[in-house]
């Protein structure tokens, strides 16, 4: 399954900056409002030490990492709901996404504007979440009016859907995101095909100055969007931008270097694609041959024969069987024979549920 992330945030708080450091696909960055019009996107591979270490063991032909696609999505300013700026087009770039990456600016420069006049990250991010919160309600008063004339019938599918969509009105009006509303997985049905804004997990980044890394520690800005996250049940990554995108034009070597010269253990957009992760509650399985060694992104919490639909979907629809090898037991013992031999491979079911790391084989006929 592929992994879609929009960057999303104020003109001139670094978003392109980072999008660079990410896909070094080029993204234009410059010092004025509305520099990214049309949305940027990249395809970034998953950095994961267990696929370097397993390509060690197997020695393939070819080595194929998870992959995360980021959209740099056009600055957002004040009205964007009511169409103004670029609005219209960033909320239809947003409903495209799976998680919304929120880039805040945590660091003074005078010689880098912003386009409210003074560093404020909260003030900032309110200003997306209204114009966000204003178009799911204008999504939920539209279903509400259909749905009201429909209700005449006396349907109790539709007045149920009533009952949901008018209970939902109200949780938004109040200025609460679709997210922290409810509701019953059934109940979520009534809503879920108006895809609103509010509903996708948010991960806040903090762009700080390179004297605040490695984790913006100390710094007050950052400080107030941890709490404000902490509430929200959110997850915040600090780094600096301007330094990522340095480390990204790096070899291997000059990366390792620079990263020891300022004391980081890896780079921050590292930790950011992991949070990524995290927030959407995926992990990653590997199959392991000769012919490819390869890492599988799904949801955390899916069974053996949703996992092998990733890969196929005959995989999925002839299922038989999966063998199964823990990560770290394939490490200890240096291959698939040795595990085998060892009793450390396991045969299983459908009903299995796949854990992080686990080296798969699938077993099926179609």
């Amino acid at each position: 399954m592929s992994l879609r992330c929009g960057i999303v945030g104020l003109p001139n708080v670094g978003k392109s900056t980072l999008f660079n450091a990410l896909s070094n696909a080029g993204a234009e960055a410059a010092n004025f409002p509305f520099c990214t019009i049309d949305p940027n996107i990249g395809i970034v591979p998953v950095p994961d030490d267990r696929l370097n270490k397993l390509e060690e063991l197997v020695n393939p032909a070819k080595v194929t990492p998870a992959i995360i696609e980021f959209v740099d999505i056009a600055g957002l300013v004040k009205g964007a709901s009511e169409g103004k700026g670029k609005g219209n087009a960033f909320l239809s770039h947003i409903r495209e996404v799976d998680t919304i990456i929120h880039v805040v600016r945590c660091f003074e420069d005078d010689d880098v504007v912003h386009v409210e006049g003074k560093v404020d990250p909260i003030r900032d991010i309110s200003i997306i979440d209204d114009e966000l919160l204003f178009k799911d309600l204008e999504s939920i008063e539209k279903r509400l009016e259909r749905l009201k004339k429909e209700s005449k019938s006396g349907d109790r599918a539709i007045l149920s859907k009533l009952k949901t969509v008018e209970q939902l009105h109200e949780h938004v009006e109040n200025g609460n995101p679709v997210r922290s509303f409810e509701a019953t997985d059934e109940e979520k049905e009534h809503f879920a095909e108006l895809f609103l804004l509010t509903d996708k997990p948010v991960l806040y980044v903090c762009n700080v100055s390179e004297e605040d890394l490695p984790d913006g520690e100390g710094n007050e800005y950052v400080e107030k969007v941890k709490k404000l996250a902490q509430e929200e049940g959110a997850e915040v990554v600090a780094i600096c931008a301007k330094i990522e995108a340095e480390i990204a034009e790096l070899d291997e070597d000059e990366k390792k270097m620079f990263l020891e010269e300022m004391n980081l253990d890896r780079p921050g957009l590292d930790r950011l694609i992991q949070a990524a992760y995290r927030e959407l509650g995926l992990i990653t399985y590997f199959t392991a041959g000769p012919k490819e060694v390869r890492a599988w992104t799904i949801k955390m919490g899916w069974k053996a024969p949703q996992a092998a639909g990733v890969i196929h979907t005959d995989f999925e629809k002839g299922f038989i069987r999966a063998e199964t090898i823990k990560y770290d037991d394939y490490i200890a013992l240096e291959s698939e024979a040795a595990a085998k031999e060892a009793g450390k491979m396991r045969s299983e079911g459908k009903e299995y549920v796949v854990e992080d790391g686990d080296v798969m084989l699938f077993r099926f006929n179609v």
